[in-house]
C-alpha cells in the first residue's frame, strides 16, 4: 500500500498532468513557437536595441594567460548546440542499431526519401543563386526541424497511421545526418591540424572507454567536453564533436535482461526479510539492498540510452528555446517584406523548402514505390506521403543554424535567409498539417 504525505494527493493532481505535457512529443514544437515569437516580438518593439545588446554581451573564462571568449550568442550556437546535436547523434545511432533503419527493407523508403529531400532543394536553391554571392547557401534548404515537423504530425492523433509517423522520424535522421555532414565538409572554413588532430585524439581515448566496457558517464563527458574544445579551435563547426561523441557511447547494457531479472529476485527477497520497523522506516540493509536494486536498474539500460532519455527535456525544453530567441529575432520592416522575399536567398530557400523537399521526398517515394523498391508505410497512402512531404519543409532550427555559418559576417544574407526560412517553414507547416487534416484524412483505414 502506498503512503502519502498529508498534500501529495493534491499535488498530483497538478503534477502529474504537467510531467506528462512536458514529456509529450508535441511539447518542443509548443515550446519552439512560443519563443520564435517572442524573438520576433523583440525584434520588432523598442526593446530591439537591449534584445540585441544581451546576445552581443561577452563571456569570459580565464584560467592564467589562457582565456576564451565569446558572445552569448556564439556559446548557445558553438556550445549549447553540441548537447543538441549530441542527441541528434544518439538518435542516429540508435535507428543504425535497433530502429527504423536497422532493417533496410524497412528504411529503404525514409532513406531514398531523405537524399531526394536534401539534393532536389540544394540543386533549386542554386539554379536560383548561381553566380552570386549567396550561393554558398545551397546548404540552408535542405535540412527538416524535427521538432516542429513531428509536433505537427502528432497533433492529427489518429488521422495518420503509427508507421507514418515513424517514416517521418526516420526520414528527419537521415536529414539531420545529411546536414552534420554537409557543415562539416562544407562550411568549415580554414582548418587548424593541430587542435583537429588532438579532437581525433580525444575520440580514440573515447572508443577505448567503450572497448573497455567503461560504463560511468563522468569520463566520457570530461573527454567529451575536452574534444569539445578542440574542435572549436580547430576551425571544424564545434557541434560536430556532438556528434562525433554520441557514436563512442556504449549502447550496449551491462547486465542482461534475464541477469537482471535474476539478480533483482534475489535481492527482492532478501529485502522482505527484514521486518518493517515502526513508522514504516527500513532497516539500513533494506536501505542498502535497495540501492543495489537501483545500480543493477541502471546496469541494465546502456548509457546512451540514459543519456538520450536524461538529455530529452533540458533539450527540449532549454538548449533549443534559446537557440530560437537567439536566432529568429529579425527586425521585419512590412514596408519592404515584399522586396526581401523575392531576393535570390529569400526565394531560393522558399522554393528549396517548399517545392523542392515536396518534389523530392514525395516525387522519390512515389518513383521508388512504383519501381517495387520500397512499399508505403503501413496504414498510410500517397496522398499522405505528399502532405508529410510538405512538413519536411520546415527547415526552422537547422536551416537557421546553416544559413549562420554560409554567411558568416554577412548580417544582409542571413536576414534574407531567415525572412525565406520563417516564410518557408510556416507555410509549409501550415499547408502539410491542413493537408493531412482535411484532404487525406479518410485515407487511413485506422479512421
Amino acid at each position: 500500500m502506498k503512503i502519502f504525505a498529508p498534500w501529495e494527493k493534491a499535488f498530483n493532481k497538478v503534477a502529474t498532468p504537467f510531467e506528462h505535457f512536458l514529456h509529450a512529443q508535441t511539447t518542443t514544437g509548443i515550446v519552439l513557437m512560443v519563443m520564435t515569437i517572442l524573438a520576433l516580438i523583440l525584434a520588432n518593439t523598442p526593446l530591439t536595441e537591449t534584445y540585441s545588446h544581451f546576445f552581443h554581451m561577452k563571456i569570459d573564462f580565464n584560467v592564467g594567460d589562457w582565456k576564451l571568449s565569446h558572445s552569448i550568442h556564439h556559446w548557445i550556437n558553438d556550445g549549447l548546440m553540441a548537447i543538441f546535436f549530441f542527441i541528434v547523434g544518439l538518435e542516429i545511432k540508435r535507428e543504425i542499431l535497433v530502429g527504423e533503419l536497422s532493417n533496410i527493407k524497412v528504411a529503404i523508403l525514409p532513406i531514398l526519401a531523405a537524399i531526394g529531400g536534401m539534393v532536389l532543394p540544394a540543386l533549386i536553391y542554386l539554379s536560383i543563386n548561381y553566380g552570386d554571392e549567396g550561393a554558398v547557401g545551397w546548404g540552408i534548404p535542405m535540412a527538416t526541424d524535427i521538432a516542429f515537423a513531428i509536433s505537427a504530425l502528432v497533433l492529427l492523433g489518429n488521422r495518420v497511421s503509427p508507421a507514418l509517423v515513424t517514416f517521418l522520424v526516420a526520414l528527419a535522421i537521415v536529414d539531420d545526418l545529411g546536414a552534420v555532414t554537409v557543415i562539416a565538409l562544407f562550411y568549415t572554413d580554414q582548418i587548424n591540424m593541430l587542435p583537429l588532430g588532438l579532437a581525433g585524439l580525444s575520440f580514440l581515448i573515447l572508443v577505448a572507454f567503450n572497448r573497455f566496457g567503461i560504463h560511468a558517464i563522468l569520463p566520457y563527458f570530461m573527454v567529451g567536453l575536452g574534444m569539445w574544445f578542440f574542435m572549436l579551435e580547430s576551425g571544424v563547426h564545434a557541434t560536430i564533436a556532438g556528434v562525433i561523441a554520441a557514436m563512442a557511447i556504449p549502447s550496449k547494457p551491462k547486465y542482461t535482461p534475464v541477469d537482471f531479472t535474476a539478480h533483482a529476485k534475489n535481492l527482492l527477497d532478501e529485502f522482505d526479510n527484514y521486518p518493517v520497523a515502526t513508522d514504516h522506516m527500513m532497516h539500513e540493509r533494506q536501505k542498502a539492498i535497495l540501492q543495489n536494486v537501483k545500480d543493477k536498474i541502471n546496469s541494465v539500460g546502456s548509457p546512451a540510452a540514459r543519456l538520450e532519455h536524461d538529455l530529452h527535456l533540458p533539450v527540449s525544453l532549454i538548449v533549443i528555446p534559446l537557440f530560437a530567441l537567439a536566432n529568429a529575432g529579425i527586425s521585419i520592416d512590412f514596408s519592404s517584406i515584399g522586396d526581401t522575399i523575392v531576393t535570390p536567398v529569400s526565394l531560393g530557400i522558399i522554393a528549396g523548402l517548399v517545392l523542392g523537399k515536396v518534389l523530392g521526398i514525395a516525387g522519390v517515394a512515389w518513383v521508388a514505390v512504383k519501381l517495387g523498391i520500397a512499399k508505403l508505410p503501413e496504414g498510410s497512402s500517397m496522398s499522405q506521403v505528399f502532405g508529410v512531404a510538405f512538413l519536411g519543409g520546415i527547415g526552422f532550427t537547422m536551416s537557421i543554424f546553416v544559413a549562420d555559418l554560409a554567411f558568416l559576417g554577412n548580417e544582409t544574407l542571413i536576414f534574407q535567409a531567415k525572412v525565406g526560412i520563417l516564410a518557408a517553414s510556416l507555410f509549409a507547416g501550415l499547408f502539410g498539417y491542413f493537408w493531412l487534416r482535411l484532404i487525406a484524412k479518410g485515407e487511413n483505414p485506422s479512421n
